[in-house]
């Protein structure tokens, strides 16, 4: 047997019975497969919990009574040792929860159609058990699927996005080692905490139309991504196709709309096969100086937490799923688009 296999069975287990139980059951079936002392970080407005019965009923209990028959529709899946936590096995899982959305949910009125909700979780398995859960859910995705735009209009395009482009997320059985130490090496690079090498390709990229800053940025860039690059970020910044367009529907809104950036570094970071990814809490710190994301200026530093999901094709990341706490960003700053939608459109 791998070395990750028994904790991916107890988180498939996990996922199936959850799937299969009814939202009065969650607790119970969070309560069977996690430890005393269980940990669990979510998105805007689930925040920390401390407890199963907690988690249940701030988390699932509200998300399977409104989305009727939902089903986890998993795009990657895998399972890795934290580069920060002593040996510990966390297993990821990305991908989309979908149903009927029968019954209101977190303020956003019901549709009775089929809508999804943009997942990634990750889950640390110690003794047979989960012991920690993060789960990041993109709920203005969510809410614009619904038909309610909370977020300005985006720079890139949002849509329910595609799994790998290879079909071979889905790592039931554990990768060879050495795939997934070459993802990870990879990602630390990208991280700044291995050493760089020079790209030795031929630069075919039109640079017409960009900047001397924007020119440097995607040169830097290429060390780490491929030129045809997919980057599928949140809702309220959608996906970018191609290095360049990924560096001027993305990398410059973002550099020019906030300032003071401060790396805080990540809690987890894995790799197996072809196939890594990281969250942290916060990731970064930043003060938004106008624009980003429709926001005025401030001088206020807020927090961001975020995860990055990649797939590497050969030594370079190819695509790359993007997970923001963008409700958690905007509350920061005195905006809760929850409440703001609530009251104006489900009053």
């Amino acid at each position: 047997m791998g070395q990750f296999q028994a904790a991916k069975k107890v988180v498939l287990d996990y996922f199936s019975e959850m799937e299969r139980c009814s939202a009065e059951a969650c607790a119970d079936v969070l309560k069977k497969y996690t430890s005393d002392g269980y940990l669990f970080r979510g998105v805007y407005p689930f925040e920390v919990q401390h407890s199963a019965e907690d988690a249940a009923n701030v988390f699932w209990r509200p998300l399977k009574t409104s989305l009727n028959m939902m089903q986890r529709r998993m795009d990657v899946f895998l399972g890795g040792f934290n580069r920060f936590g002593n040996q510990e096995i966390w297993v990821l899982s990305t991908g989309n929860f979908m149903g009927l959305f029968d019954a209101d949910y977190l303020g956003i009125r019901r549709t009775r159609k089929l809508n999804c909700l943009r997942y990634a979780e990750f889950n640390c398995v110690e003794n047979g058990k989960i012991t920690k859960t993060t789960m990041f859910v993109d709920i203005p995705g969510f809410m614009q699927m619904a038909g309610v735009q909370a977020i300005p209009p985006e720079t890139g395009k949002f849509f329910v996005y595609p799994g790998p482009r290879m079909h071979n997320g889905l790592l039931f059985e554990d990768a060879p080692e050495e795939e997934g130490l070459a993802t990870l090496r990879l990602i630390n690079r990208l991280c700044g905490e291995e050493p760089e090498y020079v790209d030795s390709r031929t630069d075919p990229i039109d640079y017409t139309g960009f900047d001397e800053g924007q020119k440097k940025y995607i040169q830097k860039c290429r060390r780490y991504f491929a030129d045809d690059m997919i980057w599928f970020g949140p809702c309220g910044i959608g996906a970018s196709y191609t290095l360049p367009r990924y560096t001027m529907q993305h990398a410059t809104p973002f550099d020019r709309g906030l300032a003071d950036y401060r790396f805080n570094g990540h809690l987890v970071r894995i790799a197996e096969g072809e196939f890594g990814g990281f969250f942290g809490w916060a990731n970064l710190t930043n003060t938004p100086t106008g624009g980003y994301l429709g926001m005025t200026g401030s001088n206020q530093p807020v927090d961001m937490r975020v995860v990055d999901v990649y797939w590497r094709r050969g030594d370079r990341l190819a695509e790359n799923w993007v997970y923001i706490d963008h409700l958690y960003w905007y509350k920061q700053q005195g905006l809760d688009l929850l409440e703001r939608t609530r009251s104006i459109l489900n009053p």
